[in-house]
């Protein structure tokens, strides 16, 4: 087992109708709120009328910036960065995906600052401050409703590129599965394969623990069990609230307790795909994670057996392993080829070139150039 430090300071509430107590929570944080949420769905089911009258009702200034992107960018973070600076915002409302939150996060540390929100990025600066946010998922998947990071594309870089510290924690996050009720199939599919991906990715790094690799199984089979049931009943609330907890519990830091890293290779990969083809990021990862086992089982055979073998309740090679998680995925609808996604052209070359300018790599499985032509050969 590695040395570790656990820690994390977001306020989990959860539950039916456990919005209530929003505006009590908000008023801690001060009276100008900034309200962020994505492409439309909170208005269409009704959510963002609901907190927009909540918050008047109890006399707070809100403004507001919508139309954050599915993989979102950079621009907008530093557009709502400016509207946030010029209102002079005492907390941030983020209402949406993960995408809305992760943005949300990068958001909370631009404000104080006089730079882009890149920077962080990139190295060139460290956050300081941040306005306090709190955060209100509508869709299970990424977990970022308790942890500090955040994925951001950059076109103009050509990159996409996580960044995570002690300041971009949530303050509070208010998870009503009621509010995912409405997100359909395939996303909700992707969001189950994205919580399994998260496990998978503790599971493949650094630091032998026994009790660390129960919670990574426990999570994984909640999401197997309750997974399928849930998208053949999608209006069901016990099924959604299963795997919101799940979401959450497969990325708030649990999983990686006892591992001085996890891998990560995958969601490294992943990115390049939804950099250049705008691919949902759940589906991304259904479509590397096999391919990359594969590639990768003559120096992972042994993991990859004990995960099937703990998964599925049988002893299994690294290759049934591999077999039925692709099963399990493709049972879910979810791609498991980029042929799946119907994307035009020979991709062969410019996912090469983003993989290098990306300077895709494991925390645990180090990749080189070779790795990654034999990888996209795997799953085109």
């Amino acid at each position: 087992m590695e040395n570790f430090i656990a820690y994390n300071p977001t306020t989990l509430h959860f539950g039916k109708n456990i919005l209530t107590s929003l505006v009590t929570t908000l008023k801690e944080y001060g009276n100008r709120v900034m309200l962020i949420y994505g492409k439309g769905s909170v208005k269409k089911s009704g959510l963002y009328d609901r907190i927009m009258a909540d918050l008047k009702t109890q006399g707070f200034e809100v403004c507001e910036y919508g139309g954050i992107k599915p993989n979102p960018v950079i621009g907008d973070v530093d557009a709502a960065a400016e509207i946030g600076r010029q209102q002079k915002v005492d907390v941030l409302l983020a209402v949406g995906g993960g995408s809305v939150i992760d943005s949300v996060k990068i958001i909370s540390v631009t404000i104080p600052v006089d730079h882009g929100g890149w920077d962080f990025f990139t190295g060139k600066a460290k956050p300081v401050k941040a306005i306090p946010f709190i955060a209100i998922p509508t869709l299970a998947a990424t977990g970022s409703e308790m942890n500090p990071f955040a994925v951001v594309s950059n076109h103009a870089e050509g990159l996409k590129a996580a960044f995570g510290g002690p300041l971009t924690f949530p303050k509070h996050s208010f998870l009503d599965p009621a509010l995912t009720l409405t997100v359909p199939k395939n996303h909700t599919a992707y969001g189950i394969a994205d919580l399994i991906a998260h496990c998978f990715e503790a599971w493949f790094g650094i630091g032998e623990t026994s009790l660390t690799d129960r919670f990574v199984l426990s999570i994984i089979k909640e999401a197997m069990d309750y997974g399928p049931k849930l998208l053949d009943d999608l209006h069901n609330y016990e099924y959604r609230e299963r795997i919101m907890f799940a979401a959450t519990m497969a990325l708030n830091g649990m999983t990686m307790y006892g591992r001085s890293t996890g891998d990560w290779g995958v969601h490294s990969t992943g990115h390049c795909l939804s950099l250049l083809y705008d691919v949902p990021h759940g589906a991304s990862l259904t479509i590397v994670f096999p391919a990359w086992m594969r590639h990768f089982k003559g120096q992972i055979g042994n993991r990859i057996a004990q995960l099937g073998s703990g998964l599925f309740g049988e002893p299994l090679t690294a290759d049934e392993s591999i077999d039925r998680i692709e099963a399990f995925f493709k049972s879910l609808g979810c791609p498991i080829r980029l042929s799946d996604m119907n994307i035009p052209g020979d991709h062969r070359q410019p996912l090469f070139e983003s993989m290098v300018h990306s300077k895709v790599n494991g925390g645990n499985v180090k990749m080189k150039e070779e790795d990654y032509k034999a990888l996209i050969e795997l799953y085109l």
